[in-house]
């Protein structure tokens, strides 16, 4: 009977989750039910895997529909008959969405799905006009009126419709508030026709079925109906696309001779080594039915070579030597001794997957190529499905029950302080809680590509969002599940950074760099120095405040320990205190000492990380070799990483076995929680070794160009964004390394910056409110007829309003015509008068008009730099010259090694701040700043120094502190911290 059945897949409507519609159908003896969310297909894998895993417990059998839905309207469900009939309405479905045509209110001739549509819009029409497929759904609520009314003999076609939407008076107040949310609307005006009716919720069979006694045929209709309805899916059978070629034997062939050419090229081919494990992962990757997986990869890492993009392909794929040979990846795993059981396995039920990394600017063309390459009927991106968080459903909730902007800003601050406020806050926060990590929206996982071997619809309908190619409803783990795996296609800024530092070293130097001569970089002592030193800033993966300090307490380098520190950098191997772990064994043994180890097995496994859990494999390594666990057993531990993963019942058997193991194996009970401890620390966040080894290689290149071309290296990372730090401490960097850093000007900068010689122009993409338009016009129109002679020139060549001319004149981009900014501002201002733009054209004679006598105008010292603030967002000064009064503190970042244990008073220029929490959930922080000499240090503000003095925004701070030092590198640890004015607009006074 129930065939309508929602979950909270049925955005901002149902709220039922999956696991709860499961408990339900238990709760009321329902056999089988019909999923069908409103225009979407997203939890029927979740549903069908729940089942599967629940069987000895629960007989529940599903079958699948959509609930088709214009703007809210409820126009008719349809539910498939079988995989055809899934198919047809995902395809139907599709086709709209794709193509943004409305759905109309009556549905197509589907021929393996039947249509339910609402009683209420048939009440005035013959109900056998409809087609065979067709039918009307009634309600119990609505059977007063099915008694008055004739229906022409169409009883036949009417069938009982309970929908199921939420559980009891709490779920229905879900529902409500989520509607409100949707409308964007208060909760007291929300409309009626606007939410599900109080009575969707599902009841006993029997319950149910005595709501209907008067009209025991709608009964019978409706369970017709379902009995006719059904899925089959076997989850996990491979479900991707089987051959490349069309053949399994070709695919193999194909696989082994371009894998064979490529072993050639990197190793000796008469090393028996080598050989066994070429043959032994060819045989693997044969066995588990990957090869066309493989073959797949290569074809999108050829195309990406082909047009010279730059790639990185890295992720547990980087451990397969098959993929270095093919040039998938550049880490080779015989040098690193990469554990290729952590990518494939003969036991590994779960699909593998390559991450492959191009830059941001290639990235598009390398989607299109995939999707032209294999077809759209068989090619989607992967979904996924944003949450709502605390902030954010805090907010939604303030809006929906009235409250002003200022009160929800301070619920969203002050949560703790403010919960208990009144009854509404109260409201706010106990539904707050329970609409937590509720699907709020369908959106798209960050780079997978499905490619199946059925039409994609088979599994899925699709979204059509404003990148252009079809999404599927499903998430990876629902992927996994159903057992299609998928291709990683990643974009990031740091191969972006690495190519065009190269293509300005060619412009600026005239020097042909190769970046990827990764074993030479490996040797050189200037990157060495720079990794000692932690001197990363702008450095793939290793300039973030935490890896700087951790390079330089490993006092890092070498590639061996940048590929271990680009993992226990990751949040779970830290807080469990492995990273500690860590740094105190790389010294001892860097000093010959000793070490005590968990038990010797555990060192014996991970040597080279001193007994240390480390890497993703690590835990398969430890699951299979300490505790006796299958490594398909292993493997899901690995997989439990995912929070989402960890809660399902095959990872709870596997954890019961690592204990009965481990008790059968003789451990002691405190040595076996102490391994389950750090493998649970894990948490999803560590990466495999692959991973951080194609990590350490990408940084190796950041690091050569940084150490060799160092003001190139920085204007590349300037023109690719999206750095750890604010842009202009890339400058700062630059000017450090000895630039000369331009502010913008008409005859020479460019829309990006641009460096000339040991001058680098800022780039008028850099300028706020300056229209991009005019940004592009300005090179243009100089490379074309030449460069500018006046501001008259200018605006007659360039098509610019008054303000924009305004904006490039405060920022000094006519200083070519050695007039003083005020005097071109009269000038702007004299030559539009009253108009809002200019006439222009290219003067035959480009005269010039003579100079207009203009009084002596004064401008004080720092207006320029605050200038710069207001457009570009910092002064090109050095900032402490903007700093009030002369006291600058009593200490640089030079000196702190040498005042170790004492108290100073240093000033510093905020850089960055990172947000932390004690074990107790108190909130601490870690500041970055430079001092007055430009040098960089960090403090740490423990939770009651934090309360006490807070950061207050961007600026100057004066710091009063203890110097500590942990592993060699210093921090001041503080006591006191004021923010600092600076000078006002106004005032002159010498330069510093």
């Amino acid at each position: 009977m129930y065939f309508n059945c929602h979950s909270w897949f049925s955005f901002k409507y149902g709220t039922l989750s999956i696991e709860n519609l499961f408990e339900e159908a238990k709760r009321c003896g329902v056999r089988k039910l019909i999923l069908t969310d409103i225009n979407n297909t997203s939890g029927y894998i979740e549903l069908m895997r729940m089942i599967k895993e629940r069987s000895a417990e629960y007989k529940l059998v599903v079958a699948l529909g959509i609930e088709f839905r214009k703007d809210n309207k409820l126009l008719y469900v349809a539910i498939a008959k079988n995989n055809a009939g899934f198919e047809e309405l995902n395809a139907f479905l599709s086709y709209h969405n794709n193509e943004d045509i409305p759905l109309s209110g009556r549905a197509p001739d589907f021929a393996n799905a039947m249509v339910i549509y609402p009683w209420q819009y048939w009440r005035n029409r013959d109900p056998l006009e409809l087609r065979p497929f067709e039918f009307l759904g009634v309600r119990h609520t609505e059977l007063n009126f099915l008694k008055v009314l004739p229906t022409a003999g169409g009883m036949s076609k009417l069938v009982a419709w309970h929908p199921v939407t939420f559980k009891g008076k709490t779920g229905h107040n879900i529902h409500r508030l989520l509607r409100a949310v949707a409308l964007n609307t208060l909760l007291s005006k929300l409309p009626p026709h606007e939410q599900a009716d109080i009575s969707e919720e599902m009841l006993p069979l029997a319950e149910l079925k005595d709501k209907f006694k008067d009209f025991p045929e709608l009964v019978a209709h409706a369970e017709q109906l379902v009995d006719e309805c059904s899925i089959q899916f076997t989850l996990g059978t491979d479900k991707n696309r089987r051959t490349f070629t069309g053949s399994l034997g070709a695919d193999l062939a194909l696989l082994r001779t371009k894998a064979w050419e490529g072993f050639c090229r990197r190793y000796n081919p008469d090393d028996e080594v080598m050989l066994e494990r070429f043959e032994r992962e060819l045989n693997i990757i044969f066995g588990r039915k990957f090869v066309s997986y493989y073959l797949i990869a290569n074809e999108i890492i050829q195309y990406a070579k082909s047009k010279n993009y730059p790639y990185v392909g890295r992720g547990s794929g980087a451990n397969s030597m098959i993929a270095y040979c093919l040039e998938i990846t550049n880490v080779d795993p015989m040098e690193l001794d990469l554990y290729f059981e952590r990518f494939l396995n003969p036991d590994r039920t779960s699909p593998p997957d390559f991450d492959m990394d191009f830059s941001w600017k290639d990235r598009d063309d390398i989607t299109r190529f995939i999707f032209e390459r294999f077809g759209t009927r068989h090619t989607a991106l992967l979904g996924t499905h944003t949450t709502y968080q605390n902030r954010s459903v805090i907010r939604e909730l303030g809006k929906v029950f009235g409250l002003p902007k200022s009160e929800i800003d301070a619920l969203v601050s002050y949560p703790q302080q403010l919960k208990n406020k009144d009854h509404i806050t109260r409201l706010i926060f106990k539904y707050a809680e329970k609409i937590h990590s509720m699907p709020a929206n369908l959106s798209i996982h960050a780079g997978g590509i499905l490619i199946t071997e059925e039409p994609i619809y088979a599994y899925s309908a699709t979204d059509l969002p404003p990148k252009g190619y079809p999404v599927v409803h499903f998430e990876m783990h629902n992927a996994e599940d159903m057992g299609i795996y998928k291709f990683d296609v990643l974009s990031q800024r740091g191969l972006g950074h690495i190519q065009e530092a190269v293509q300005i070293v060619r412009r600026n130097r005239g020097v042909e760099e190769d970046s990827n001569r990764f074993r030479d970089f490996k040797k050189d002592p200037a990157i060495k120095e720079l990794l000692m030193k932690g001197k990363t800033m702008g450095c793939f993966y290793v300039e973030s405040p935490a890896m700087r300090s951790l390079l330089g307490k490993l006092e890092c380098n070498d590639y061996i320990t940048l590929v271990a520190a680009s993992s226990i950098i990751r949040p779970g191997v830290a807080r469990s205190g492995m990273m500690r772990t860590y740094i105190e064994r790389h010294h001892r043994v860097k000093n010959q000492q000793s070490y005590e180890v968990i038990h010797p097995v555990m060192d014996e496994l991970m040597k080279e990380t001193y007994g240390v859990m480390v890497y993703q494999e690590d835990v398969i390594k430890v699951a299979h070799h300490f505790a006796g666990l299958t490594l398909s057993e292993a493997d899901i531990l690995r997989r439990g990483m995912s929070g989402k993963f960890r809660s399902r019942a095959e990872f709870q058997r596997v954890e019961e076995r690592f204990f009965e193991n481990c008790r059968k194996k003789g451990y002691p009970e405190e040595i076996s929680a102490r391994v389950w401890y750090e493998i649970e620390s894990f948490s999803g966040y560590s990466f495999s070794k692959g991973h951080s080894a194609s990590y350490a290689v990408e940084s190796y290149q950041s690091l050569f160009l940084k150490a060799h071309y160092p003001l190139e290296f920085m204007v590349a990372v300037i023109n690719n964004f999206g750095g750890f730090y604010h842009t202009e401490f890339y400058f700062h960097e630059a000017r450090m390394a000895g630039a000369t850093i331009q502010a913008p000007c008409v005859n020479v900068s460019e829309n990006l910056t641009h460096i000339r010689g040991t001058d680098i122009y800022i780039g008028f993409i850099h300028i706020k409110s300056l229209p991009q338009k005019l940004a592009n016009i300005i090179p243009s129109e100089r490379e074309n007829h030449g460069s500018f002679k006046s501001l008259d020139d200018f605006v007659r060549r360039i098509p610019v309003h008054l303000e924009p001319l305004r904006i490039l004149i405060r920022m000094g981009a006519f200083r070519f015509t050695g007039k003083s900014k005020q005097q071109l501002m009269w000038e702007a201002m004299l030559y539009f008068g009253e108009k809002k733009s200019a006439t222009y054209s290219h003067d035959l004679f480009n005269a010039e008009p003579s100079n207009i006598p203009l009084p002596v105008l004064l401008r004080e010292q720092f207006e320029d730099a605050f200038d710069e603030l207001e457009l570009i967002g910092f002064p090109l000064c050095d900032p402490f010259d903007l700093l009030e009064g002369e006291d600058r503190g009593d200490a640089v970042a030079s000196d702190l090694m040498n005042r170790l244990g004492k108290r100073v008073v240093i000033y510093g220029y905020l850089i960055t701040i990172k947000y932390t929490s004690t074990k107790n959930r108190e909130l601490m922080y870690f500041g970055t700043f430079y001092d007055r000499k430009g040098e960089v240090f960090d403090t740490v503000h423990f939770p009651q120094t934090s309360k006490k003095h807070p950061f207050r925004g961007r600026g100057f701070y004066q710091i009063k502190g203890k110097v500590v030092e942990d592993f060699g590198v210093p921090s001041v640890e503080v006591g006191y911290m004021e923010k600092m004015p600076m000078v006002r607009r106004d005032v002159r006074r010498d330069v510093l």
